[in-house]
């Protein structure tokens, strides 16, 4: 695989649990190149939001925060105003106001300006909802990561309990259920497959398998 001279740009959109990001993440690492979680650039800004007490759903109040705000990556971990913040933006109570908060205009149209911004300046794997629709519409490669909502559930259930968190499997599950639909029906750009993105199904793939598939297609 020669990826050395090529600019990379690729898009891994699908839903919440499906193992995109740990599917972006590998297929970053074996590449060499930059690896852009803007799930967790939500999640930040979210978490911020909270700590502040601005209501999620304050578009002037949250595009005021952002004025305020630095959001980068360094290997692979999110830094919000300098601070690692990677470990505290993976809850529930985040998770709701992070999806929330990614209907806002002033919060997608901040993101999405810095996420251009790193695509443009170095070869990427970047995941998220709406990143082959609208993030980059002309990503060299495409992808749709999706599973059943009673395997992501059990996944992401594994997830929270490993990282100390008190839920249940039932909670998971209306929460992903509800962060599909809000994805899914959001007036600005909504989760939806980009018609040239390739559809993986992770019910049946492991990890590696997962990896294994995308690389398949890279090569191509």
């Amino acid at each position: 695989m020669n990826t050395e001279k090529k600019h990379l740009t690729i898009a891994i959109d699908g839903t919440s649990g499906s193992g995109k990001s740990t599917a972006a993440k590998n297929l970053a690492s074996v590449l060499g190149i930059e690896y852009i979680d803007t799930g967790a650039m939500y999640r930040a800004v979210a978490y911020k939001a909270l700590k502040e007490g601005i209501p999620s759903d304050d578009d002037r109040a949250v595009g005021d925060m952002l004025a305020q705000t630095e959001i980068d990556f360094v290997k692979g971990r999110i830094l919000l105003d300098g601070e690692d913040v990677s470990d505290r933006i993976r809850t529930l109570e985040i998770s709701r106001a992070a999806s929330e908060i990614s209907q806002l205009k002033s919060c997608r149209a901040k993101l999405v300006e810095i996420q251009r911004r790193i695509a443009s300046q170095k070869s990427v794997v970047m995941d998220g909802r709406d990143i082959g629709t609208n993030v980059l519409p002309h990503a060299s490669h495409k992808f749709y990561v999706t599973a059943s909502l009673e395997t992501r559930a059990e996944r992401r259930l594994a997830e929270l309990k490993e990282k100390g968190a008190e839920t249940t499997y039932e909670a998971v599950l209306k929460d992903l259920r509800e962060r599909d639909h809000s994805d899914m029906t959001r007036k600005l750009n909504p989760l939806v497959r980009a018609e040239d993105a390739i559809a993986v199904s992770t019910d049946d793939l492991d990890i590696g398998g997962t990896l294994a598939y995308l690389l398949s297609h890279i090569d191509r």
